[in-house]
């Protein structure tokens, strides 16, 4: 490796970054076919060789216009929207690669249900649903590429950290009816979450909005407040570890960005491996036992299909190194006890973050 020169540092060859044409803006109006995907979804695909940060920064400056009005990255296009699309400039080496190898091997052996209208992975941790934050390709574009002669489009998300049921369409009619099921809380998605302390509140609904606006060094903090979006969580303890830990069964109705590690921790039992919402002593405690990141795996999904109404469920068994961690810590364990809990359908203890009065 040559040493760091004074030439080097003052090279304008080298300090120089090449730039390439801006494109054009663009106007379009949303057809039936685009109809219900997300508007950062949307862009990311309209500007493939544009980093996703930069994609996020173009809808926080307002720059991407739906019917002459900004809308955050969560906003779903209907058909009829009129679209502005700005004038992007693409740097000439962001000419897109390819995915490694190893990353395309990983995720075709993961693949766990397929079928000509979906697909679902049990998404190994460590591997972001998109491209960004570091890393140049995610689950997506891995499968893009793996896939050249796809269509393919996350029905979900997960976070970088957890595992399990990752749910992706193959074709647009099939995102299209199930982000419909999403929205009219037809989709289950069940997790298992291991949080700090002994859980002592039964089968528990967090009802608690979210809002998603808040960045704290430049990266997204999520925090419960009144003017946020309906979130609803319900927890269900399944194992006690003592004090220590509690493992959790998560049915979540709605799915907003962090909605379990917000809402676990809103109860006062954070989940346990998480570096954003938890608590770092007890998160050292677990480290010694082997938790190297947050405790959390998607466990199952189901619903009835469109139309057919044909059930469908698939499932993920909880990874190794989760299970290695209970089994590090089960000299502790000990069941949830039967009695004093509420039916699943219809807990009594609800928590409730107060909303103000209309």
């Amino acid at each position: 490796m040559p040493s760091m020169t004074e030439d080097t540092v003052d090279s304008p060859k080298l300090a120089a970054r090449p730039r390439g044409a801006k494109s054009a803006v663009e106007r379009r109006t949303v057809t039936e076919q685009d109809a219900g995907q997300r508007i950062d979804n949307l862009l990311m695909r309209h500007f493939k060789t544009v980093p996703r940060s930069r994609v996020y920064r173009l809808l926080r400056k307002g720059e991407v216009r739906v019917n002459r009005k900004r809308v955050d990255a969560e906003y779903r296009i209907q058909e009829g929207d009129e679209l502005r699309l700005p004038p992007v400039r693409i740097d000439a080496d962001a000419e897109p690669g390819r995915p490694s190898t190893s990353l395309l091997e990983l995720l075709e052996r993961s693949v766990i249900f397929q079928d000509r209208h979906l697909l679902v992975i049990d998404k190994p941790a460590g591997v972001a649903v998109h491209g960004g934050s570091g890393m140049s390709f995610g689950v997506i574009e891995a499968l893009r590429a793996s896939r050249p002669r796809e269509t393919l489009e996350l029905v979900h998300r997960l976070d970088r950290d957890t595992s399990g049921c990752l749910l992706i369409a193959r074709d647009r009619s099939t995102l299209t009816a199930l982000h419909a099921l999403i929205r009219n809380g037809g989709m289950h998605k069940t997790y298992l979450a291991l949080v700090a302390g002994s859980w002592q509140l039964g089968t528990k609904r967090i009802d608690a909005p979210l809002a998603t606006d808040n960045r704290q060094h430049g990266e997204r903090h999520v925090r419960v407040a009144t003017a946020g979006k309906d979130s609803v969580s319900v927890f269900k303890p399944v194992q006690f570890f003592g004090s220590l830990a509690t493992l959790m069964e998560v049915d979540i109705p709605t799915g907003r960005t962090h909605q379990i590690r917000v809402h676990a921790s809103f109860a006062g039992h954070p989940l346990l491996g998480d570096d954003k919402y938890g608590d770092r002593e007890r998160n050292a405690d677990l480290k010694a036992q082997g938790l190297k990141r947050t405790f959390l795996h998607a466990q199952s999904v189901a619903f009835e299909w469109p139309g057919s109404g044909v059930p469908f469920h698939v499932s993920a068994p909880l990874p190794g190194e989760l299970t290695a961690v209970l089994d590090a810590i089960t000299p502790m364990k000990r069941k949830a006890p039967k009695h004093g809990t509420p039916k699943r359908g219809a807990p009594k203890d609800a928590t409730r973050a107060k909303r103000p009065k209309r």
